[in-house]
């Protein structure tokens, strides 16, 4: 089999995270030969481009995990990146908000695990203070974020893009990878338009990180299993009811953050997301269903026995996600202000959630190593904000189990 392109490093995936591991790679190594590969026909297409947009400080991670580090370090040199880049983004901080008295202790506890990750400036606030930063706003008392910010994620990758070529590099969209073999030493990747021959593949594959790792004989687990938020955003007339983000304090028993709003930095806000099943993994609307995707869903026994542990959860947001009214009523527990017609129809996002066998949701980062090949089966959110540490790491992992040889300058 003859290539028809040669790297010294495949990346498989023109996402946020692959895009700053190839411009990590070749900051490194002048004159090294990487390449980007993508199924769709421009970059950042499915996470990256649907993305909030939130810059996180840090507040919500384990101290020492490997998800809190990365987040800390990542969004310094994110915000540092921006500033040489000229890429707009703000710091309009963040309040988690407190409705309830049995909410108390879970914020506690955020606010001490965000001292332990070493976020600036955190404070707890009764709501008198709530008032003043957020004056549509009702709760009990807040943690306060002054550093969490806002940015388009999308603009951060194109920038990412546009440094990786000027390197060097290659980014080929239109190439999806159906099979990846071994020979003499190298990789080789197959897609519909050419065969692409590497000495090391990196994978950063999103929503199909478990399938394209498979490809080289990876395990099965992690599994990627699809969910999709659906937003609303808030009527333009309106939107100075939000100076920053709103968020709730998250429930451990439950899988996911809830509602929230999300100020952007084109100056609109985002009210959401619920989070349901996809159906396709590239599910973005209801109606979108792949039925490979979902039957490979339900067969899988981690989602089975998650679906019996939260049916009660899964079937309000379910509930949530076709009644507006539903929807504006868990809103306005924070915001009694907003009305019906406060809310338009919004975008969605398709989240990458990886499951282990035993039901529970792999929350850290994971990366996969083997022989030629290193996969990144597990990036959720603050990825985007940590893609630029996730990218040092993933660079140390390559240097430290290949021998690329001198830079060519």
């Amino acid at each position: 089999m003859v290539a028809d392109e040669r790297f010294d490093i495949a990346i498989v995936g023109a996402g946020i995270v692959g895009l700053a591991t190839a411009r990590e790679l070749l900051t490194r190594r002048p004159g090294l030969r990487v390449g980007v590969l993508d199924k769709e026909p421009a970059i950042a297409q499915h996470q990256t481009g649907h993305n909030s947009g939130v810059i996180h400080a840090g507040v919500y991670y384990a101290p020492g995990s490997l998800k809190a580090r990365a987040c800390v370090a990542g969004k310094a040199k994110l915000i540092r990146f921006c500033e040489e880049h000229r890429i707009p983004y703000e710091l309009c901080g963040k309040v988690i908000v407190a409705t309830e008295e049995s909410e108390l202790p879970r914020l506690h506890e955020l606010y001490k695990r965000g001292q332990a990750n070493g976020v600036p400036g955190l404070e707890l606030i009764g709501p008198r203070r709530l008032r003043e930063l957020e004056p549509h706003v009702e709760g009990i008392q807040a943690l306060y974020s002054p550093t969490t910010g806002i940015v388009d994620f999308g603009r951060v990758a194109h920038a990412y893009a546009d440094e990786v070529q000027a390197r060097g590099g290659t980014i080929l969209t239109g190439h999806e990878v159906t099979a990846i073999t071994q020979r003499d030493g190298l990789r080789q990747l197959v897609t519909p338009v050419g065969t692409i021959e590497a000495r090391v593949v990196i994978t950063c594959a999103g929503v199909y990180a478990d399938r394209v790792a498979r490809l080289t004989g990876a395990p099965e687990s992690p599994k990627i299993v699809p969910f999709r938020g659906d937003y609303y955003v808030l009527r333009p007339e309106r939107a100075g009811m939000v100076r920053s983000l709103i968020y709730p304090v998250p429930d451990p028993r439950f899988p996911f953050l809830g509602v929230h709003f999300t100020r952007r930095i084109d100056g609109s806000v985002w009210l959401g997301p619920n989070a349901v099943l996809a159906f396709s993994r590239e599910g973005y609307r209801f109606r979108d269903v792949n039925l490979r995707d979902l039957k490979e869903t339900l067969a899988f026994p981690g989602f089975r026995k998650l679906a019996r542990r939260y049916w009660r959860t899964g079937g309000a947001e379910m509930y949530r996600d076709l009644s507006k009214r539903s929807f504006l009523k868990e809103l306005q527990r924070y915001m009694p202000d907003l009305r019906p017609d406060d809310l338009l129809p919004g975008p969605s996002g398709v989240r990458a959630q990886a499951l282990a066998p035993d039901g529970s949701l792999v929350d850290d980062f994971v990366v996969d190593r083997q022989e030629g090949a290193l996969h990144v089966r597990n990036a959720p959110s603050p990825a985007a904000t940590s893609s630029l540490a996730i990218a040092e790491l993933i660079a140390d992992a390559v240097e430290e189990t290949t021998d690329l040889g001198p830079a060519r300058v």
